[in-house]
Order: C-alpha cells, then sequence, then structure tokens
C-alpha cells in the first residue's frame, strides 16, 4: 500500500497494490498496522457501511461531533465517486479548506478522512457501490452536516444543483459559518 498525504496533512490517499492476471485480481483493502505506522496513532474500527447510488446522488457533507466524532476510511467497489473531506476545526492552518479526490472501481483509491472533518460525495455512475469503516457508531443526537454549496468553501462540483439529488437532510445543512464545529486544540488520538 502506498500512503499519500494531500494539501491537508490528516487527510490521506490510500493507494493499494493490485494483484492481477487473466484469472482478475486480488488486493489487500485495509492493514491496520501499516495504516497505524504511517499515521503514528491507532485507529479502532468498530463498523462497516455501504451504500449503492445513482449518477448525481450526493451524501454529505455529514460529521459527529463530541465523543460521538468519527474516522472514516472509505472506497468504491463498483463505479466512481467524488469524494470531499473538509476542515471543520476552528483554528487549524487549514480550516474551510478541502480535499477532493475520485475513488473508483478501477483506481481501487481510498480516502483516510480523520475526526474533525465533514465528508460526502456525489456519484459519478450509475449503480455505484460506496463503502467505508468508521471508528464510532452513529449518534443522532451529535450528527451534523454542512451546506455542500457553502461558497465560503468554494467545492468545485462535477454538476450543476439542478443535476443532483439530495435528500432533504441535506438540502438544510447550515454554512460552515452557522455550524456546529471542531476545535483545532481538540486531541482526537493518542
Amino acid at each position: 500500500m502506498q500512503f499519500t498525504r494531500t494539501k491537508i496533512e490528516d487527510v490521506v490517499i490510500i493507494d493499494p497494490v493490485v494483484h492481477g492476471d487473466e484469472r482478475g485480481y486480488f488486493v489487500e483493502t485495509f492493514r491496520q498496522d501499516k495504516l497505524e505506522e504511517f499515521l503514528g496513532f491507532k485507529v479502532g474500527f468498530c463498523q462497516d457501511n455501504e451504500s449503492k447510488s445513482s449518477k448525481g446522488v450526493f451524501r454529505g457533507l455529514h460529521y459527529q461531533l463530541t465523543h460521538a466524532a468519527q474516522t472514516k476510511l472509505v472506497r468504491v467497489i463498483k463505479g466512481r465517486v467524488l469524494d470531499v473531506a473538509v476542515d471543520i476545526r476552528k483554528g487549524s492552518p487549514t480550516f474551510g479548506e478541502y480535499v477532493a479526490v475520485e475513488l473508483s472501481e478501477e483506481n481501487k483509491r481510498q480516502l483516510f478522512v480523520p475526526r474533525g472533518f465533514a465528508h460526502g460525495f456525489v456519484v459519478l455512475e450509475d449503480d455505484t457501490v460506496f463503502a467505508y469503516k468508521v471508528d464510532n457508531y452513529y449518534s443522532p443526537e451529535n450528527d451534523r452536516g454542512i451546506a455542500f454549496d457553502d461558497p465560503e468553501i468554494g467545492i468545485e462540483w462535477p454538476f450543476e444543483r439542478s443535476m443532483m439529488k439530495l435528500s432533504e437532510k441535506d438540502t438544510k445543512q447550515p454554512l460552515l459559518k452557522d455550524a456546529d464545529l471542531f476545535d483545532y486544540s481538540e486531541k482526537f488520538y493518542e
């Protein structure tokens, strides 16, 4: 596996090694020891999630607050998405900045999204299957989000708003300046 820090150092792209021949392929999609060695701290994933979506579906930009904050390790099993992580840690030198990475069944790329970030994606192909690990269980009372089209963040989505399919929840998220956020001094990992 190759680990690459993005322009926001805490967000990491993971490119696995794919072993293929005429029979198909084999890929190691997760190695806790190698990930923790690269990051320099422990991550205890406790749940795997999966969604299937059609082209244009948008999910996000979600996060959970306080003790329920989640680290995510995301990937695409089938299809393609544009995956986005936004730094929402007040006081961070990269506060309000984002990383956008295309994840697909072809590139088998993964994105490590640490606590303190909002996460979302837009689906680029029909029948896309998206999978991710989290290190904390879902907590409805700590569930939060920010507006996907906040001009202060300025995410460059590949579709016009009229072509994107959003849940009712995702059409009503606050702007970054009005959202409940994390503090950069908060220690998430030991």
